[in-house]
């Protein structure tokens, strides 16, 4: 019994990590100097410079906005997958019986 739970459980996790791949999500700093596109499994896919936007010479501004867009880019995946696996628990509960656990029927 539990060996065919787990199993599905499996099959999800991986259904949601195939879902995740596919969305892209994007941060940025200072009006789009810096913009940062990941995916739902925390993937970096690109970073943008807009050298226009950014003194180059300054590595130290370069830096700390590259690790805030990076920061922020990472977050929205992190809440992103917290979203979708509450999603797959909540299918996974039988309707009515959330609420024996501390969660909220959808």
């Amino acid at each position: 019994m539990f060996d065919k739970l787990f199993g599905k459980l499996q099959g999800q996790k991986d259904e949601m990590k195939e879902r995740l791949a596919k969305e892209t999500l994007e941060a940025e700093v200072e009006d789009g100097a810096i913009r940062v596109k990941v995916n739902g499994n925390r993937e970096i896919l690109d970073i943008s410079i807009d050298q226009e936007k950014v003194d180059l010479s300054d590595t130290e501004q370069l830096e700390d906005f590259l690790i805030i867009a990076i920061n922020q880019a990472l977050e929205l995946a992190t809440e992103l997958e917290a979203s979708e696996a509450q999603k797959m628990i909540n299918d996974m509960i039988p309707p009515g019986l959330g609420g024996l656990f501390g969660m909220k029927d959808a």
